[in-house]
């Protein structure tokens, strides 16, 4: 467990990667610093949602662990909403959580299980997120790092030894756990069986209602579906974007101000002069000596390197000082002092005695001011423009923070306010599936779904560029879309739930003719409805795995059914009723070296081994005890969704 957090944390993704993991796994104990500071958000501090043991979960505890949830889901689902999120069973999932924590530590001390200050500060050291420039543990990166993300010291350490201790109960619970062969067999062997039956489909909108509900049934279904209906939240941005050309004739660089830095800089204007070299290093003079004799009396410095059971190195283009620096002054003085195609004479550095060959030479012109003015002047420009806009932004940001309107400061600056369409957090504009928001907001997207109304802040768009000043001047919260609103989709939506109760009385009928003998196409038939054909069913459950996605639910069925059996399942959003009709079940055959059979038994070992752990965290559950505060709860998840 906590090796694997460790290795995710070693991945490239990055410090907000890792510290958004930690912040994820952190949830449950984000509150400690909150849970005594009375009420919060509505709900009294101090009420208990559950209590393990002697230990009580507070309500403000519970609140903060549902919002970081949230926000965990909103990385998969950006348009996951609070609504949407209780309405998918989300705050019990997160007291559960929560109460196993708790019931975990609970357990651990009980026990005499502790994971100490050392453990932990091992765990700590071992996050790359926490190192500096050497590779090792920098303290001022862990606090930068955790500050960044809004944890503490005591958050992070007393989520790890949470960590720590489910590691040290829990996994010594499922280690090595093993299906025997057996019972492996009676499962493996199901993966060669074949099924052969058929499944019918009795659609809803056969059996639909014509005409429209009255208006009590209309507002009756409504309510009763409401969470179909739920709108994402949507806002409006105004927003000025501007560059460099804010800044007006600021930037542009005076003759005095070219005119220095030409003299700063006279080298690079100056003449220069890069040479490419082959070089041969030997010991002493005298073996140095001897090899220049015998490439100038006509050989290469090439065969007397090979002779010698040496190489010839490419050194180059340097200049004079970048040889000086490669080899040492005086090899870079005889380097330079001779001509093309030459050898220049011996000289010594730290690793022996140069044997050099000229093998370039490029000379290039220096340049006057005049000609070098152009370049210059394009760099004191671009300087004084990055500068210029760095007073800017940051004049802008006091400003916006001293409580100035965007408005008011992009007049100033004579530049255009723009505000979007309704937009979702995704940057899809709100019922178009075409459009999206103009692409300078999408550096600002993440911070302006996460910030008040009329509160306007500055963001980089490109890095020392372009810059954007951005509020949000309407939020829509995420609801129920108004019945008035939607009121056709509804009444559609009701006529296929009509339908659909229809639907099922004509597969009980299906089925009941089955029972008599009928096969199922002959079942369906005799519906007054003209029903779409039955789909013959030949199939096992190698090719069924094979087809390497989700099984739909009518096949799911199938094959978990006995043979010589029918059943009736409905499709979802109200769409009808399946009838799934199994004839016969042909068993397959499995050998013990059969891949399959080695790949079903690590399977089934790991989920004996889930289910070991699970069954040991419900004991632990057991024996401590835990009671839940309905009141307390339902408290909870009308303040996250801002009821009353």
């Amino acid at each position: 467990m906590i090796s694997f957090f460790r290795k995710f944390l070693s991945s490239k993704i990055g410090i907000a990667v890792a510290l958004g993991f930690l912040a994820l796994i952190a949830f449950a104990f984000a509150a400690m610093d909150v849970s005594s500071s009375g009420a919060f958000g509505g709900v009294a501090g101090g009420d208990r949602v559950a209590v393990v043991g002697d230990e009580k979960i507070d309500s403000s505890e519970l609140s903060i662990a549902a919002t970081s949830a949230l926000d965990s889901a909103r990385r998969q689902n950006p348009l996951m909403s609070m609504p949407a999120f209780l309405q998918q069973g989300g705050l019990n999932q997160v007291l559960d959580q929560l109460i196993d924590r708790y019931a975990i530590s609970g357990f651990a001390e009980k026990y005499g299980l502790r994971a100490g200050d050392n453990l932990v500060n091992s765990e700590i050291i071992a996050i790359p997120a926490f190192r500096g420039a050497d590779g090792n543990f920098d303290e001022q990166a862990y606090r930068q790092a955790l500050s960044s993300q809004g944890l503490s010291d005591a958050i992070v350490r007393a989520d790890l030894a949470g960590s720590l201790l489910a590691e040290q109960i829990l996994v010594p619970a499922s280690l090595g756990a093993v299906m025997p062969d057996k019972l492996v067999s009676r499962y493996a062997v199901l993966l060669k069986e074949t099924r052969v039956g058929s499944i019918g489909l009795i659609p809803s909108l056969t059996f639909a209602p014509q005409g429209n509900p009255t208006a009590s049934q209309l507002q009756a279904f409504y309510t009763a579906n409401r969470g179909d209906y739920i709108r994402p939240e949507r806002r409006v941005i105004r927003y000025a974007s501007f560059d460099g050309s804010a800044i007006g004739d600021a930037a542009e660089p005076t003759a005095a101000e070219i005119a220095a830095r030409y003299e700063r800089d006279r080298q690079l204007y100056a003449d220069s002069e890069t040479r490419s070299f082959s070089q041969l290093i030997v010991p002493t003079q005298q073996a140095a000596n001897a090899i220049r004799s015998r490439v100038q009396s006509g050989g290469s410095l090439e065969t007397a390197a090979s002779e010698a059971g040496l190489a010839v190195a490419k050194l180059g283009p340097l200049d004079s000082r970048g040889m000086a620096a490669q080899t040492s002054v005086a090899v870079a003085q005889a380097a330079f002092a001779a001509g093309q195609n030459t050898l220049a004479a011996p000289a010594r550095s730290g690793l022996g005695w140069h044997v050099i060959r000229v093998d370039n030479i490029e000379r290039v012109a220096g340049r006057s001011l005049a000609q070098a003015t152009p370049e210059i002047a394009e760099a004191i420009r671009a300087e004084k423009r990055r500068a210029a806009l760095s007073d800017l932004t940051a004049t802008i940001e006091e400003r916006l923070e001293d409580g100035e309107g965007l408005a008011e400061v992009a007049r100033e600056l004579k530049l255009d306010v723009a505000t979007t369409k309704p937009l979702l957090a995704t940057g899809q504009i709100y019922g178009s599936e075409n459009e999206a928001a103009p692409p300078v907001l999408a550096p600002a997207l993440k911070t302006a779904f996460a910030m008040d109304e009329g509160e306007p802040q500055l963001a980089e768009v490109l890095r020392g560029e372009t810059f954007l000043m951005f509020e949000v001047s309407d939020i829509t919260p995420s609801t129920a879309a108004p019945l008035a609103e939607i009121r056709e989709g509804v009444i559609q939506e009701w006529r296929r739930a009509e339908g659909s109760k229809s639907a099922k009385a004509a597969a009980d009928r299906v089925l009941k003719r089955l029972a008599g003998g009928a096969t199922l196409a002959q079942a369906m038939s005799q519906e007054q409805q003209e029903l779409p054909p039955v789909d013959a069913i030949n199939l096992s459950r190698e090719q069924l795995s094979a087809q390497g996605r989700q099984v739909p639910a009518p096949l799911a069925l199938f094959f978990s059914m006995a043979q010589g059996t029918a059943k009736k399942l409905e499709a979802p959003q109200n769409a009808g009723w399946f009838v799934v009709d199994l004839d016969n079940i042909e068993p397959g055959t499995i050998a013990p070296n059969d891949p399959k059979f080695q790949q079903t038994k690590r399977e089934l070992g790991q989920l004996v081994a889930r289910e070991y752990a699970d069954q040991l965290r419900l004991a632990m559950r057991e024996e401590l005890g835990v009671e839940r505060n309905t009141v307390a709860i339902e408290a909870v998840r009308k303040q996250l969704i801002g009821a009353n």
